[in-house]
């Protein structure tokens, strides 16, 4: 390869147009990054990310030079047009010479085939594709390759290509791309992969009904296939879509029915649309297909104690708390202990959270309002001090005062 710097192909692969400074080129550089990142790549096509992703820092960098050194700090775009001649002048040259290696090896064919016609029998042809879409991005749909290009030489040569998408011209890696043969129908897991990571790419900009519009695509090319059926009550439930997200919830649980996911699903779908009711069937049929979930059996005395029934919650949160206790679920218990009637259950309760968590106000809190429903004064008055001092609470405030009130007058020795 030539010793010219090509700055038409750098400005090409970095999708500028002259004249342009340093920022630009930074900018440019930042966005690109956001684009070809290897972790953003799908299964597979993480070497072709990481790979045009030095391609498009290594042109930055000469840009970035080449503007420094530019009067005003500018690349004119009569700069690139000079720049252009000689480094097409260039390859010029590199293609005589590539003309005259190929004449010749066509010659020493020629003679081989003349005095040894069966040595090779493999025929040359090639395949021209037009259409192809990025695998990297299927968002953008099928495009038009405009050009293909190599950059480097030796060992490390690089493809890419210029290619006209519904967006606009983007440039990409050749590896990325995926030809299109329109007499043929795309197979159903190839339809699935696309959209599932062109929805993955959605959810992570934050545009969540977007991806579940495409994770329908997903859905239609294969409508048992469990991740895009999780996905898309995901994105529907984030958009806050709760009567689609109930409808892809329970296609999910017809396919993976005796997993207790769809159904932890199911119960915050629920308890955001208000019907408690519901919530609590889904998630006790989470509780039972994970009995050892400390969590799950928490959701479910919530979910029983929002309806009224204090037995069923006080049994699913003592559960939770054999299993695994935290903080919230005691707090919960201690609550419904207290409905129940049962002041030194709640008491107990409130204990075991201050002890699971000695720096949590709330549990302090508690813990005081319920040692205030018994004689216990003076631990009360202790437990009112540790909730101030995590942070201040006008009830727990007037509580301390009205328990220092009512505390027996002594009268110390002379």
């Amino acid at each position: 390869m030539s010793a010219v710097f090509d700055i038409e192909q750098a400005i090409l692969l970095l999708e500028l147009e002259p004249p342009f400074g340093k920022r630009e080129v930074q900018l440019a550089r930042r966005r690109l990054a956001k684009v070809w990142h290897p972790d953003l790549a799908p299964p597979g096509k993480q070497f072709e990310h990481e790979r045009h992703l030095k391609a498009i820092n290594l042109a930055a960098d000469q840009l970035e030079q080449l503007a420094e050194g530019s009067r005003g700090g500018k690349v004119s775009r009569n700069a690139v047009k000079v720049n252009a001649a000689a480094a097409r002048a260039a390859r010029a040259e590199e293609g005589r010479r590539a003309y005259e290696r190929e004449q010749a090896a066509r010659a020493a064919a020629a003679e081989r085939e003349k005095h040894d016609p069966f040595g090779d029998r493999t025929p040359d042809h090639s395949v021209v594709h037009r259409y192809a879409r990025c695998v990297s991005y299927p968002e953008w749909g099928v495009g038009t390759v405009s050009g293909i290009y190599f950059t480097g030489d030796g060992d490390n040569v690089q493809q890419w290509a210029r290619v006209k998408f519904a967006p606009g011209v983007r440039t990409v890696p050749a590896g990325s791309l995926q030809f299109v043969d329109f007499s043929k129908p795309d197979p159903g897991a190839e339809r699935v992969q696309r959209f599932m990571t062109a929805a993955q790419h959605a959810m992570a900009e934050g545009d969540y009904p977007l991806a579940a519009q495409r994770l329908i695509y997903a859905r239609d090319a294969e409508p048992t296939n469990a991740a895009v059926l999780r996905l898309m009550t995901l994105a529907f439930w984030q958009g806050g879509d709760l009567a689609a997200a109930g409808r892809a919830m329970r296609d999910w649980a017809r396919v993976e029915g005796d997993r207790p996911t769809p159904h932890r699903f199911a119960a915050r779908i629920y308890e955001d649309m208000g019907a408690i009711d519901l919530a609590a069937e889904a998630a006790e049929r989470a509780a039972d297909r994970a009995p050892t979930d400390g969590d799950a059996w928490e959701r479910l005395g919530r979910l029983r104690l929002r309806l009224g029934d204090r037995e069923a919650a006080i049994d699913a949160l003592e559960t939770a708390r054999r299993l695994e206790p935290t903080v919230n679920g005691l707090l919960d218990l201690a609550l419904a202990l207290q409905l129940a009637g049962d002041v030194g259950g709640e008491v107990s309760a409130c204990e075991q959270a201050t002890i699971l968590g000695p720096d949590d106000p709330a549990a302090w809190s508690r813990y005081a309002h319920a040692l205030a429903r018994t004689d216990r004064v003076r631990e009360c008055l202790e437990a009112c001090d540790r909730a101030l001092e995590l942070g201040p609470d006008p009830e727990v405030a007037d509580l301390a005062e009205r328990m220092r009130s009512a505390l027996p007058r002594e009268l110390h020795a002379a």
